[in-house]
């Protein structure tokens, strides 16, 4: 049966809404929200047929290139310097070691050869950040842990891309060099680096510099560039992800113009990706072919969680500026994720033998991850005596950044030549209780608000009020037809 584009557009606004609604479920449960988006793809698979891995693998790496531009934004460069090279010896040497020890037992438990055993070992050797941090919620985990993963997770997927390439090429052309392999892996990094920060560079440059006639177009700008980076640094031989986390890690401790709005919107973005991504990954497998992997699945799972994990973050570690309590914590944070199932693509689509196989054992080890894992995180933190209060934000944080989780919000008005409050002080305006006037645009100044401040026609007000209290500022300041106002 032919589906219209109707029909499709149904099944995506179905998605993003079920998405949604699945990350307060998640928060409440304690899981990472990947889970449910995943179970309702899987739920989804009764109505929709969808086989189409290179449309999944697309859709997953430009889902990973918002991702990781969001996080590297975010980060601050004084909080994982100190960490540097422990975050980077677990993104290399780790996933390096927890690949090949989960690899060797995929040989056993699944009967692979050792380079599939390996290939596996591979696709899911690499940790998922936003897993990881969803799970935390507002538990304060000591800022170097919280560094250390974060930095991991944002630069550990180049390797694990680089070794799932590397061992199908060993599959399909045993004569592959595996020094010639070593060597392209260090040109890979370096020229993800180099570009990374050349482009973040760029990319600053440009955005306060160029003038733009819409706010709006500026997030749209520096997520482009996100892009760029990515398919450039792809184009001329080096890891296209790595030179985003880099490039976004620059361009967010930077001083930037309209950085509140671009980040706002990486974040919706973020999220709204992550929900296409995981429902279409969740489409693509099949709950029969999921159960024939079960008892392998779970005993992979386990070999990756307790063993695999923990011997390389040990490893990669020693002599590391960490305690037992830490490495532990780390070693269980090792969540699975958007990662290793758009890595389990590339078999599929190189028509790898066995590749149905790895992708359904994979889906099983990042759902069991996710499940134990993540259910546990906050717990095995407080036991460990890892976690404190919550985390206390300043006044400007809660106005301009964690607003939309507070009582209040920004209402923007512009204010109309038939506004009620044109030509008035501020002192004879009756606003509802709690509601301040943050500041006022007028033309080009920025006026800060008294009470003998006289509004005058086009000012455009930004109000900080409650949400309760909304439609009631805006009936105060505007009239019927006249009304410009939109919160942010």
């Amino acid at each position: 049966m032919e589906i219209n584009v109707d029909t499709i557009i149904l099944v995506l606004s179905i998605m993003l809404l079920t998405g949604v609604l699945a990350t307060k479920f998640s928060i409440r449960l304690g899981m990472p929200s990947l889970i449910l988006f995943l179970g309702a793809g899987l739920l989804l698979n009764n109505y929709i047929y969808f086989e189409n891995a290179g449309l999944a693998q697309l859709i997953g790496i430009f889902a990973l290139i918002i991702i990781l531009f969001d996080g590297g934004t975010q980060t601050k460069w004084k909080d994982i310097k100190p960490i540097a090279g422990a975050a980077g010896s677990l993104a290399t040497a780790g996933v390096l070691i927890t690949s090949f020890v989960t690899g060797a037992a995929a040989v056993y438990i699944f009967g692979f050869s050792w380079l599939e055993g390996l290939l596996l070992g591979a696709i899911v050797g690499s940790t998922d950040a936003a897993a990881v941090f969803s799970v935390l919620g507002t538990k304060n985990i000591k800022k170097k842990i919280t560094s250390t993963l974060e930095a991991e997770s944002g630069t550990n997927d180049p390797m694990a891309v680089f070794l799932t390439i590397i061992f199908i090429d060993l599959i399909q052309v045993p004569e592959t060099s595996i020094w010639g392999a070593i060597g392209s892996f260090f040109v890979e990094m370096g020229l993800g680096v180099l570009a990374g920060l050349l482009l973040g560079k760029l990319t600053v440059w440009v955005i306060n510099k160029i003038d733009l006639d819409s706010s709006g177009l500026y997030p749209v700008l520096a997520l482009s560039f996100a892009i760029f980076s990515y398919s450039f640094t792809a184009l001329i031989g080096g890891s296209g992800l790595l030179a985003v986390y880099v490039m976004a890690v620059f361009v967010g401790n930077s001083d930037l113009m309209y950085r509140f709005s671009i980040l706002r919107f990486n974040e919706g973005f973020g999220w709204m990706m992550q929900i296409l991504m995981f429902m279409m990954l969740g489409l693509l497998a099949f709950p029969s072919q999921l159960l024939g992997v079960a008892w392998k699945g779970i005993l992979l799972s386990i070999v990756l969680m307790f063993i695999a994990r923990p011997i390389g973050v040990f490893i990669s570690m020693i002599g590391m500026n960490y305690d037992l309590k830490e490495k532990t914590f780390i070693s269980w944070a090792g969540l699975k994720g958007a990662v290793p199932i758009v890595l389990a693509t590339y078999p599929l689509l190189a028509d790898v033998e066995n590749s149905d196989i790895i992708f359904n054992a994979v889906f099983f080890v990042v759902i069991i991850s996710a499940l134990i894992q993540g259910s546990t995180l906050s717990g095995v933190g407080s036991y460990l005596k890892l976690a404190g209060d919550s985390k206390n934000r300043s006044i400007g944080e809660l106005e301009l950044i964690n607003i939309g989780k507070t009582e209040t919000e920004i209402v923007e008005v512009t204010l109309g030549e038939d506004s009620p409050i044109t030509g008035r002080e501020l002192n004879d305006i009756d606003f509802p209780k709690d509601t301040i006037i943050v500041t006022i645009a007028r033309g080009d100044e920025v006026i800060t608000p008294t009470g003998n401040s006289v509004m005058q026609t086009f000012d455009t007000v930004y109000v900080l009020t409650r949400k309760s209290e909304r439609k009631e500022v805006r009936k105060l300041l505007t009239s019927k037809g006249m009304e410009k106002a939109k919160t942010s």
